[in-house]
């Protein structure tokens, strides 16, 4: 467990029954600005050709590159319980995790 896990434990977060649904998203877009990250979850539906929001989030430059290295370790936990997850379309995954000093994705 990291220092931030250690930190949080005490945090209780409050779950309204309307988000406890979720919402499904196969499509997201991330634009930024100096000070703020946006991704935007879409849902993109076979012939259908506008593609509709479902979900905004905004996020200061920190909390952005702490979601990157959150959802990496993830997916490391992830592939090795249940193996690799293969997107067609793309190249394979780099085996090592993403160097986060370059600011690379």
């Amino acid at each position: 467990m990291n220092d931030n896990n250690k930190e949080q434990q005490g945090l209780q977060l409050e779950l309204p029954q309307d988000v406890a649904q979720g919402e499904y998203a196969n499509f997201a877009i991330i634009t930024h600005s100096s000070s703020d990250f946006i991704i935007d979850f879409a849902r993109v539906l076979p012939g259908v050709p506008k593609a509709q929001v479902k979900s905004r989030v905004i996020l200061a430059p920190e909390h952005a590159k702490r979601l990157l290295a959150a959802l990496q370790e993830n997916i490391i936990r992830y592939e090795n319980e249940f193996g690799p997850i293969r997107i067609p379309s793309q190249q394979p995954a780099p085996i090592a995790p993403f160097d986060l000093t370059k600011g690379e994705a």
